[in-house]
Protein backbone atom coordinates (compact mmCIF):
# COMPACT_ATOMS: atom_id res chain seq x y z
CA UNK A 1 0.00 0.00 0.00
CA UNK A 2 3.27 2.08 0.00
CA UNK A 3 2.13 5.86 -1.43
CA UNK A 4 -0.43 3.56 -3.69
CA UNK A 5 -2.98 6.90 -3.17
CA UNK A 6 -1.22 9.02 -4.81
CA UNK A 7 -2.88 11.42 -6.51
CA UNK A 8 -5.69 10.69 -4.94
CA UNK A 9 -7.54 13.72 -2.37
CA UNK A 10 -9.19 13.07 0.79
CA UNK A 11 -11.22 15.10 3.06
CA UNK A 12 -11.65 13.91 6.64
CA UNK A 13 -14.15 15.34 8.88
CA UNK A 14 -13.10 16.57 12.71
CA UNK A 15 -9.26 15.23 11.98
CA UNK A 16 -7.47 17.18 14.76
CA UNK A 17 -7.45 14.92 16.74
CA UNK A 18 -7.67 11.42 17.81
CA UNK A 19 -9.34 8.41 14.88
CA UNK A 20 -9.39 11.53 12.67
CA UNK A 21 -5.97 12.83 12.68
CA UNK A 22 -4.83 8.92 12.85
CA UNK A 23 -6.38 8.53 9.54
CA UNK A 24 -5.87 11.97 7.94
CA UNK A 25 -1.96 11.01 8.67
CA UNK A 26 -1.87 7.16 6.90
CA UNK A 27 -4.00 8.45 4.17
CA UNK A 28 -1.21 10.84 3.62
CA UNK A 29 1.19 8.29 3.78
CA UNK A 30 -0.59 6.59 1.53
CA UNK A 31 0.48 9.34 -0.92
CA UNK A 32 -2.96 11.06 -0.90
CA UNK A 33 -3.42 14.75 -0.44
CA UNK A 34 -5.72 15.21 2.88
CA UNK A 35 -7.64 18.14 4.06
CA UNK A 36 -8.16 18.33 7.59
CA UNK A 37 -11.27 19.28 9.17
CA UNK A 38 -11.65 21.10 12.33
CA UNK A 39 -14.65 22.79 14.48
CA UNK A 40 -12.54 24.60 17.36
CA UNK A 41 -9.27 22.90 17.79
CA UNK A 42 -7.66 25.13 15.27
CA UNK A 43 -3.88 24.28 16.71
CA UNK A 44 -4.06 20.51 16.42
CA UNK A 45 -5.58 20.37 12.54
CA UNK A 46 -2.75 22.81 11.61
CA UNK A 47 -0.26 20.31 13.41
CA UNK A 48 -2.07 17.23 11.64
CA UNK A 49 -1.82 19.55 8.39
CA UNK A 50 2.26 19.98 8.75
CA UNK A 51 2.74 16.11 9.45
CA UNK A 52 0.73 15.02 6.21
CA UNK A 53 2.68 17.85 4.34
CA UNK A 54 6.16 16.18 5.92
CA UNK A 55 4.75 12.58 5.08
CA UNK A 56 4.68 13.69 1.63
CA UNK A 57 1.22 14.71 0.69
CA UNK A 58 -0.17 18.51 0.05
CA UNK A 59 -2.04 18.79 3.22
CA UNK A 60 -4.88 22.27 4.27
CA UNK A 61 -6.55 22.32 7.78
CA UNK A 62 -10.22 23.82 7.13
CA UNK A 63 -12.59 25.24 9.99
CA UNK A 64 -16.21 23.75 9.10
CA UNK A 65 -18.70 22.95 11.40
CA UNK A 66 -20.65 19.96 9.75
CA UNK A 67 -23.83 20.68 10.89
CA UNK A 68 -24.11 23.41 8.47
CA UNK A 69 -24.73 22.57 4.74
CA UNK A 70 -23.32 26.12 3.74
CA UNK A 71 -20.04 24.71 6.01
CA UNK A 72 -20.13 21.60 4.46
CA UNK A 73 -19.84 23.07 0.57
CA UNK A 74 -17.25 25.26 1.71
CA UNK A 75 -15.08 22.85 3.01
CA UNK A 76 -15.99 20.85 -0.55
CA UNK A 77 -14.89 23.51 -2.10
CA UNK A 78 -11.49 24.10 -0.72
CA UNK A 79 -10.53 20.93 -0.96
CA UNK A 80 -11.15 20.60 -4.52
CA UNK A 81 -9.56 24.22 -4.92
CA UNK A 82 -6.63 22.94 -3.16
CA UNK A 83 -6.53 19.33 -5.08
CA UNK A 84 -8.41 19.49 -8.26
CA UNK A 85 -10.33 16.42 -7.00
CA UNK A 86 -12.03 14.46 -4.20
CA UNK A 87 -11.59 11.14 -4.03
CA UNK A 88 -12.08 9.84 -0.88
CA UNK A 89 -14.81 11.30 1.78
CA UNK A 90 -14.29 9.91 5.45
CA UNK A 91 -17.23 11.58 7.86
CA UNK A 92 -15.71 10.88 11.68
CA UNK A 93 -16.47 14.36 12.73
CA UNK A 94 -19.07 13.49 15.71
CA UNK A 95 -20.20 14.67 19.18
CA UNK A 96 -22.94 13.31 22.20
CA UNK A 97 -23.48 13.94 25.53
CA UNK A 98 -23.41 11.88 28.43
CA UNK A 99 -26.65 10.78 30.15
CA UNK A 100 -27.14 7.31 31.52
CA UNK A 101 -29.77 4.99 29.47
CA UNK A 102 -31.63 4.60 32.56
CA UNK A 103 -32.28 8.02 33.21
CA UNK A 104 -34.78 9.48 30.46
CA UNK A 105 -35.06 13.15 31.51
CA UNK A 106 -31.29 13.57 31.18
CA UNK A 107 -31.72 14.26 27.50
CA UNK A 108 -33.97 16.86 25.94
CA UNK A 109 -35.23 17.42 22.36
CA UNK A 110 -32.52 19.97 21.53
CA UNK A 111 -29.99 17.47 23.01
CA UNK A 112 -31.12 14.94 20.16
CA UNK A 113 -31.59 17.51 17.50
CA UNK A 114 -27.75 18.77 18.03
CA UNK A 115 -26.58 14.77 17.92
CA UNK A 116 -28.01 14.02 14.83
CA UNK A 117 -27.05 17.81 13.60
CA UNK A 118 -23.25 16.54 13.45
CA UNK A 119 -23.76 12.45 13.60
CA UNK A 120 -26.25 11.66 11.21
CA UNK A 121 -27.39 15.54 8.87
CA UNK A 122 -23.71 16.30 8.77
CA UNK A 123 -22.46 12.90 6.84
CA UNK A 124 -25.23 13.38 4.26
CA UNK A 125 -24.60 16.95 3.62
CA UNK A 126 -20.89 16.23 3.38
CA UNK A 127 -21.20 13.40 1.07
CA UNK A 128 -23.73 15.24 -1.38
CA UNK A 129 -21.31 18.28 -0.72
CA UNK A 130 -18.74 15.95 -2.30
CA UNK A 131 -20.92 13.81 -4.63
CA UNK A 132 -19.93 15.14 -8.39
CA UNK A 133 -16.44 15.10 -7.06
CA UNK A 134 -16.13 11.91 -5.40
CA UNK A 135 -18.13 10.33 -8.46
CA UNK A 136 -16.12 12.04 -11.37
CA UNK A 137 -13.59 9.14 -11.61
CA UNK A 138 -16.05 6.58 -11.00
CA UNK A 139 -14.28 4.95 -8.30
CA UNK A 140 -14.80 7.39 -5.28
CA UNK A 141 -15.20 6.29 -1.53
CA UNK A 142 -17.28 7.54 1.47
CA UNK A 143 -16.50 6.01 4.98
CA UNK A 144 -18.51 7.07 7.64
CA UNK A 145 -17.15 6.48 11.37
CA UNK A 146 -20.04 4.75 13.32
CA UNK A 147 -19.68 2.71 16.85
CA UNK A 148 -20.82 -0.39 18.34
CA UNK A 149 -23.19 2.10 20.17
CA UNK A 150 -25.25 1.50 17.06
CA UNK A 151 -25.58 -2.33 17.10
CA UNK A 152 -25.77 -3.17 20.73
CA UNK A 153 -27.82 0.37 21.67
CA UNK A 154 -25.06 1.50 24.21
CA UNK A 155 -22.45 3.95 24.90
CA UNK A 156 -22.45 7.56 26.11
CA UNK A 157 -26.67 8.14 25.61
CA UNK A 158 -29.41 6.95 23.94
CA UNK A 159 -29.30 10.15 21.79
CA UNK A 160 -25.70 9.08 20.84
CA UNK A 161 -26.79 5.61 20.00
CA UNK A 162 -29.62 5.94 18.33
CA UNK A 163 -27.75 9.00 16.15
CA UNK A 164 -25.43 6.27 14.71
CA UNK A 165 -28.00 3.63 14.33
CA UNK A 166 -29.34 5.95 11.98
CA UNK A 167 -25.81 6.68 10.34
CA UNK A 168 -25.68 3.14 9.74
CA UNK A 169 -28.85 2.72 7.97
CA UNK A 170 -27.86 6.00 5.75
CA UNK A 171 -24.44 4.26 4.90
CA UNK A 172 -26.97 1.66 3.30
CA UNK A 173 -29.08 3.84 1.38
CA UNK A 174 -26.21 6.45 0.05
CA UNK A 175 -24.44 3.06 -0.89
CA UNK A 176 -27.31 2.12 -3.11
CA UNK A 177 -28.10 5.75 -4.19
CA UNK A 178 -24.47 6.49 -5.33
CA UNK A 179 -23.15 3.46 -6.84
CA UNK A 180 -21.28 2.52 -9.27
CA UNK A 181 -19.32 5.04 -9.03
CA UNK A 182 -19.40 5.79 -5.15
CA UNK A 183 -18.60 3.49 -2.79
CA UNK A 184 -19.91 3.61 0.90
CA UNK A 185 -19.15 1.99 3.70
CA UNK A 186 -18.99 2.32 7.44
CA UNK A 187 -16.78 1.41 10.11
CA UNK A 188 -17.88 0.58 13.88
CA UNK A 189 -15.36 1.41 16.41
CA UNK A 190 -16.18 -0.29 20.31
CA UNK A 191 -13.68 1.60 23.09
CA UNK A 192 -10.55 3.38 21.65
CA UNK A 193 -8.12 4.30 23.52
CA UNK A 194 -7.62 8.27 22.89
CA UNK A 195 -6.27 11.37 24.50
CA UNK A 196 -10.20 12.15 24.43
CA UNK A 197 -10.48 9.98 27.45
CA UNK A 198 -7.62 11.49 29.11
CA UNK A 199 -8.53 15.24 28.16
CA UNK A 200 -12.14 14.35 29.76
CA UNK A 201 -11.15 12.15 33.14
CA UNK A 202 -7.52 12.52 33.06
CA UNK A 203 -4.52 10.01 32.38
CA UNK A 204 -4.72 7.89 35.47
CA UNK A 205 -8.66 7.62 35.20
CA UNK A 206 -8.22 6.73 31.42
CA UNK A 207 -5.87 4.40 31.79
CA UNK A 208 -7.86 2.29 34.10
CA UNK A 209 -10.65 2.40 32.07
CA UNK A 210 -8.97 1.51 29.00
CA UNK A 211 -7.42 -1.91 31.22
CA UNK A 212 -11.28 -2.76 32.76
CA UNK A 213 -12.26 -2.67 29.20
CA UNK A 214 -9.76 -4.39 27.54
CA UNK A 215 -10.00 -7.41 30.63
CA UNK A 216 -13.45 -7.60 29.75
CA UNK A 217 -13.08 -8.39 25.71
CA UNK A 218 -12.22 -11.50 24.16
CA UNK A 219 -9.06 -10.29 22.73
CA UNK A 220 -8.04 -8.83 26.37
CA UNK A 221 -7.01 -5.41 24.41
CA UNK A 222 -8.72 -2.45 23.25
CA UNK A 223 -8.34 -0.48 19.86
CA UNK A 224 -5.87 2.51 19.45
CA UNK A 225 -7.19 5.32 17.17
CA UNK A 226 -4.37 3.80 14.71
CA UNK A 227 -6.08 0.91 14.67
CA UNK A 228 -9.61 2.09 13.09
CA UNK A 229 -7.65 4.37 11.09
CA UNK A 230 -6.01 1.56 9.29
CA UNK A 231 -9.74 0.16 9.13
CA UNK A 232 -11.23 3.03 7.36
CA UNK A 233 -7.94 3.70 4.97
CA UNK A 234 -8.88 -0.10 3.71
CA UNK A 235 -12.38 0.73 2.95
CA UNK A 236 -11.05 4.15 1.38
CA UNK A 237 -8.36 2.59 -1.08
CA UNK A 238 -8.71 0.37 -4.35
CA UNK A 239 -7.93 -2.93 -2.06
CA UNK A 240 -11.86 -2.95 -1.16
CA UNK A 241 -12.95 -2.23 -4.56
CA UNK A 242 -15.60 -4.47 -4.29
CA UNK A 243 -17.32 -3.56 -0.91
CA UNK A 244 -20.57 -1.37 -0.08
CA UNK A 245 -23.25 -1.20 1.92
CA UNK A 246 -21.04 -2.55 4.60
CA UNK A 247 -20.58 -1.84 8.53
CA UNK A 248 -17.10 -3.10 9.78
CA UNK A 249 -17.19 -3.84 13.95
CA UNK A 250 -13.72 -3.44 15.30
CA UNK A 251 -14.22 -3.48 18.96
CA UNK A 252 -11.45 -6.67 20.03
CA UNK A 253 -14.47 -8.82 20.02
CA UNK A 254 -16.56 -6.64 22.45
CA UNK A 255 -20.01 -7.23 21.31
CA UNK A 256 -19.26 -11.18 22.37
CA UNK A 257 -18.77 -10.37 25.52
CA UNK A 258 -22.02 -8.39 25.56
CA UNK A 259 -23.72 -10.91 24.26
CA UNK A 260 -22.34 -13.31 26.61
CA UNK A 261 -23.25 -11.19 29.92
CA UNK A 262 -27.44 -10.69 28.02
CA UNK A 263 -27.82 -14.18 28.18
Amino acid sequence: MDRDLKGRAAIVTGAATGIGAATALLLAKRGAHVAINYSKSEADARAVAKAAGEAGAQAIAVQADVSKDADCRKLAAAAFEAFGRIDILVNNAGTTKFAGHTDLDALSADDFAHIYAVNVIGPFQMTRACRDHLKAHGDGSVVNVSSIAAIEGIGSSIAYAASKGALNTMTLSLARALAPEIRVNAVCPGYVATEWFSRRFGDDASAQLATSVGEKNPLKSVATADDIAHAISFLAGPESRQVTGETLLIDSGMHLALVGANR
